[in-house]
């Protein structure tokens, strides 16, 4: 120990002590750290805060997102229907769109159909909101753990994405349905929804809508489907590809499962009784045909049947090209059918271009007429529509050559008309029938019309004048009758008064007029018609999204007396029956008829009917490169094509086929005074009766060019009294050269 300094430690001088300052009890331990207290309601606030500010924002975003997204315009392949066309039957004949769809009312889908759609697709549709964030949630995790994709998506949101938007699979997407769907919900009644999903959810097989998926899978109307059907159609609409068991038969046990589903899901909801449960048996579908274009023939008839519409003022052709109609035509199946059987067999099936360059140029137009309405029953408008766009039936640009002969006559009778010498125009009626023969009577320019081959038949009646087709006995009638009441009676049996060429001249007489071939078919319906006509009519019934339009019927009327026709009738008779129109006997039917051939044989006509049926029938020449109207020599490996041959073959197959199963009918004839018992005609004279036909025309120009199809003509008047124009012409006082006593009218080729 060190030395002691006098002083002791305790003497020893110590800190001073802080103000306050309690000595430390040795006894007690050290209390522990203070912890905040302010902590955990800070974490607390911050985690609330951030969850009212994330509620604020998605309030924010939802409430910008409802006010900027507007409920837009339908997108175009929504809107887009086709234009279904029928038979009347109401069998399908051809759609005229890519998008197979129809729309329907809903009251139209049969309620079991209704609800097995929703015991598919959202069973809580008629009670749950537009939206189902639940159910979206679940499908987007079931999507990213691999249980499959799914949309969560109800039957409102799938109707936007049909209708509204698109089917890209984008979070952009998915927003606009989000919204569209719940301003949708607020705006239009579950009923509107249903109908509009049901009229554009894709079933498969090109089929949009229900109703042409019932047309794809049934072939029937979507009102005649039955619950078993109905759940099928539900089924394909998760996968329509997969679940279709006539493409993928593999699939079928999980199709039948999937419409398992659908039936056990409308118990389960009580839309279907066990007992009908249980009774149900999964109804296979037709086997998936090929899409119903425009090729082959229906192409021509969607075409006339459009232009009839469009023609006659029933609908506008905009609203036509909307899509959307539903057209029953007037056309029977079996008829149609026959037609172009007949027209295979007996051209098409012989032509050889590669050895006859003129089979190149063959060409058929043909249509059949009923006479008791007018109704058109079949039409033939080419070899096929994609191939050659113009339709023969319907174009107005080929002569009709002799086959205007009867009309001639029809007038004569209608007006008791005489001839120079007084004497009234009857079958028996005789007439100079010698080549060149300068017509009497005509005050215009002298007219001298050749005979077929330039024969010269001397005095001749006017029926075997028929027979032959005299173009020197009915230039002469013409000029007797009046060339204007002859082209007045020609409009009034039904060619349309715009006609080209259907000039009041003598040589109207001898058809240079180029009526259309269902212009002339309608005509010669009159005659058989007994005079009545009904303007044609090519459609019977028209809808659109199930609503029924009016279709204006045709009004028919008295276009000639009965005597007129009937009498014409008889005369025809006589050149089937013994004349140029022999071949038409193969129908095994009473029948009258009259052939045709153009200028330089560019087209062959027989125009033909029995009490039941008036068809005619045109065969044209046609260079298939320059559209140019071309000769029929050499063609199917005939020197010459006339009206006797390939035509009336083609008539009397057709008219063979289209009446089988029906007894044969006689004419019941009304003969003109002096007519009643007519004897046989006198026989024909030794000029071949086969002879090629050969018509009128002008040989200053040719023919006008195709119009295409035929114009709405409406009613013709029926009035025989000539009107002051016609009266001047046929005087010689009026047109081009009137000053010089007229024109001088076209000189004819032979005709027959």
């Amino acid at each position: 120990m060190p030395p002691s300094s006098g002083t002791s430690d305790s003497d020893a001088p110590r800190p001073a002590r802080p103000t306050g300052w309690e000595p430390r009890d040795p006894t007690l331990c050290p209390p522990p750290p203070r912890t905040p207290k302010r902590r955990p309601r800070r974490l607390l606030r911050t985690f609330f805060g951030l969850l009212l500010l994330g509620t604020l924002l998605l309030a924010g975003a939802f409430a910008a997102g409802y006010l900027l997204v507007e409920i837009p315009p339908a997108n175009s392949a929504a809107l887009a229907q086709s234009n279904v066309y029928l038979y009347r039957d109401g069998t399908t004949l051809a759609r005229d769109g890519e998008v197979n769809r129809e729309n329907v009312r809903l009251d139209r889908v049969p309620l079991t159909v209704r609800q097995a759609v929703l015991a598919a697709e959202d069973r809580d549709f008629h009670t749950s909101r537009a939206v189902d964030p639940k159910a979206m949630v679940r499908a987007a995790w079931n999507t990213v753990t691999g249980k499959g994709r799914q949309s969560g998506s109800t039957i409102t949101q799938q109707y936007v994405k049909n209708y509204y938007l698109g089917q890209e699979q984008t979070l952009t997407r998915k927003a606009k349905e989000f919204f569209i769907a719940i301003k949708l919900g607020r705006e239009k009644s579950k009923e509107d929804i249903l109908q509009g999903y049901l009229n554009t959810s894709y079933f498969g097989r090109n089929a949009y809508g229900l109703q042409a998926a019932a047309r794809a899978y049934y072939g029937k109307d979507v009102a005649d489907l039955d619950t078993a059907e109905g759940a099928y159609l539900a089924s394909v609409l998760k996968a329509p590809s997969a679940y279709d068991v006539t493409t993928h038969p593999e699939n079928r046990a999980k199709a039948v499962a999937r419409w398992n589903y659908v039936l056990d899901g409308m118990v389960t909801e009580g839309w279907l009784s066990r007992a009908d449960r249980a009774a149900a048996r999964f109804p296979t579908p037709q086997t998936a045909r090929p899409a119903t274009g425009l090729s082959g023939q229906r192409g021509y008839l969607v075409q006339a049947v459009e232009e009839y519409l469009t023609g006659h003022g029933i609908v506008d052709e905009k609203t036509l090209a909307g899509g959307g109609f539903r057209i029953t035509t007037t056309l029977e199946p079996a008829k149609q059918e026959a037609l172009v059987q007949a027209v295979e067999e007996q051209v098409m099936s012989r032509l050889d271009p590669a050895n006859a360059p003129a089979d190149r140029y063959v060409r058929v137009g043909a249509a059949a007429v009923d006479p008791a309405d007018g109704k058109v029953l079949a039409l033939y408008g080419g070899i096929d529509y994609t191939q050659q766009y113009v339709n023969n039936a319907t174009r107005r640009d080929y002569q009709v050559g002799s086959t205007f002969k009867p009309f001639v006559f029809t007038a004569a009778v209608q007006s008791g008309a005489q001839t120079q010498h007084g004497e009234p125009i009857t079958p028996y009626t005789v007439y100079d029938g010698n080549n060149r023969r300068p017509v009497e009577g005509w005050h215009g320019a002298p007219y001298d019309p050749s005979n077929e081959d330039d024969e010269s038949y001397g005095e001749i009646p006017v029926g075997t004048a028929t027979d032959l087709s005299v173009n020197a006995v009915y230039a002469q009638m013409a000029v007797d009758v009046g060339p204007g009441h002859v082209r007045r009676t020609a409009v009034a049996l039904g060619l349309p008064g715009s006609t080209p060429d259907l000039t009041a001249s003598p040589s109207i007489a001898l058809g240079p007029a180029t009526a259309s071939v269902l212009d002339m078919a309608t005509a010669y319906a009159t005659l058989a018609a007994h005079g009545r006509h009904g303007a044609y009519s090519l459609v019977e019934g028209l809808s659109r999204d199930g609503e029924g339009l009016p279709v204006p019927t045709p009004e028919s009327r008295q276009a000639v007396s009965r005597e007129a026709a009937d009498t014409t009738t008889a005369v025809l008779r006589s050149v089937v029956e013994t004349g140029t129109g022999t071949a038409a006997l193969a129908a095994g039917r009473p029948a009258a008829g009259k052939t045709g051939t153009a200028e330089d044989d560019k087209a062959a006509w027989f125009a033909g009917y029995t009490p039941e049926l008036a068809t005619v029938v045109a065969v044209m020449g046609q260079d298939p490169e320059s559209g140019r109207q071309e000769p029929l020599y050499g063609a199917l490996g005939q020197p010459r094509i006339n009206g006797g041959g390939t035509p009336a073959e083609i008539w009397a197959e057709f008219t063979r086929e289209a009446l089988a199963g029906t007894a044969p009918r006689a004419f019941d004839l009304q003969l003109m005074p002096g007519a009643e018992e007519m004897p046989p005609l006198p026989p024909l004279p030794d000029a071949s009766p086969e002879a090629s036909d050969a018509s009128a025309a002008p040989d200053a120009s040719g023919p006008p060019e195709a119009s295409g199809a035929p114009e709405a003509s409406g009613t013709p008047e029926t009035s025989t009294a000539p009107d002051a124009a016609e009266d001047a012409y046929e005087r010689g006082e009026a047109g081009p050269g009137a000053a010089s006593r007229g024109p001088r009218p076209p000189r004819a080729t032979p005709g027959q």
